[in-house]
């Protein structure tokens, strides 16, 4: 094979390695390139917002392979480099530096970028952070300082991770959300409702319907928000978790088919059959609709199921979602997507302070949010693989023995 059988992946995050990985572990010997924008090999980025910044885990710890990896399994590496342009017609990339690399098939799993504050709204202002990359999470530990006040923006998954982690290095915290209540995009109220008494029970402000106005600077640096009650608070950084938007520029300027994300169909193709998209910069079919699935395992299994694929498979990629958080000593999972739900049930579970949560869409059921309650997540998990249908009556009722459920 030469440089024309080339598979080029732009992009050195979750999706990007999980492809060039698995197409060796099919044991397809093609040439991989990966261009990856940080000057840093490919890691994991989940443990970035939790122990790595606790301090808990080096970041060595977080590579997925050492150098010597990519080496041995002829994988060429690209750090510090971007891609300019994709010149479809003649199955080129063009980098920052001028140069131009051929490819035969092109991975395009360039992720998501946060939404900043604008510059208007004081988002330039020093002491304002996003956390996203190693370098977010660098700039964000320094700033992390006992006694400190922080506001973060968004009640989100994101926005409460950083809450329990400033918590835990003696920060002073105000989360605000501008919606009637924090994860009201993701999760139901009970769950909600959980996790705002955990955070408050360790000291966290929990400001809901109140949104900002402004950004306050002194010399160049943030010292205070103006919210939308009028209220102003004294601070001295901010942590922004308003979400993530697709990096689907490079394929719009390449004339691919863009919406919300890069438009790719159950195999991962693009409108173009020679480029794929994997993570959260690609948009795919979704139960007679389309969605991105902004999570780690969405962006593992889809690049692992495009790998395939690229090999000679002929499999679709079939999601099933799983997502997780940790905050403070509380491990939420979540098994399923819960897009549409009309009914939903608290579980307790066997033990103290476990809590499960299931969603239902007129009858059937989507998903579990498991609040310590590892039987409950991997139950539910196995139901949603199975296809069993739990009857609600049987959930609420704590006596019921779920595991009854699969051998039915």
């Amino acid at each position: 094979m030469d440089k024309a059988e080339r598979l080029l992946i732009v992009g050195a995050g979750q999706a990007g390695f999980a492809a060039a990985a698995k197409l060796r572990a099919l044991n397809d010997h093609r040439p991989i390139t990966i261009v990856g924008a940080e000057d840093v090999l490919p890691y994991q980025r989940p443990p970035l917002s939790k122990k790595y910044l606790v301090g808990d885990m080096s970041f060595e710890r977080l590579l997925f392979r050492p150098q010597q990896w990519y080496v041995d399994n002829r994988v060429d590496i690209h750090l510090s480099t971007w891609v300019e342009e994709i010149r479809r017609d003649k199955k080129q990339v063009v980098l920052g530096t001028g140069a131009v690399l051929d490819y035969g098939t092109l991975l395009l799993a360039t992720g998501s970028t946060p939404r900043q504050l604008p510059a208007a709204g004081g988002g330039a202002l020093r002491g304002v952070y996003v956390m996203r990359d190693k370098r977010d999470a660098d700039l964000l530990a320094e700033a992390m300082l006992p006694g400190r006040r922080v506001l973060i923006i968004g009640g989100g998954y994101i926005g409460l991770e950083a809450a329990a982690v400033a918590r835990h290095h003696g920060l002073n915290v105000t989360v605000i959300e501008m919606a009637d209540r924090i994860l009201q995009r993701t999760s139901a109220s009970e769950t909600a409702d959980i996790m705002r008494s955990i955070h408050q029970a360790h000291g966290v402000i929990i400001r809901e319907r109140t949104g900002l106005e402004h950004l306050i600077g002194k010399d160049g640096h943030v010292c205070a928000a103006k919210l939308s009650d009028g209220s102003v608070i004294d601070l001295d950084c901010v942590i922004v978790g308003i979400g993530v938007l697709p990096n689907d520029q490079l394929a719009d300027a390449a004339e691919l088919d863009v919406k919300n994300g890069i438009v790719v169909d159950e195999f991962g193709r693009t409108s173009d059959p020679s480029i794929f998209a994997a993570g959260d910069c690609a948009s795919f079919p979704w139960q007679g609709g389309r969605i991105r699935f902004e999570s780690v395992q969405n962006a593992v299994d889809q690049a692992e199921a495009i790998a395939a694929v690229i090999a000679g498979g002929t499999e679709p990629y079939r999601p099933k979602p799983w997502f997780w958080s940790d905050q403070y000593d509380v491990k939420l999972q979540i098994a399923g997507f819960n897009l549409g739900y009309d009914q939903t049930l608290v579980r307790p579970g066997s033990r103290e302070r476990t809590y499960s949560v299931w969603y239902f869409k007129e009858g059937v059921f989507l998903s579990v949010d498991a609040l310590n309650d590892a039987t409950a997540y991997l139950l539910g998990r196995k139901m949603l693989e199975l296809g069993i249908n739990p009857h609600p009556s049987t959930l609420a009722d704590p006596s019921s023995d779920l595991k009854q459920l699969l051998r039915a």
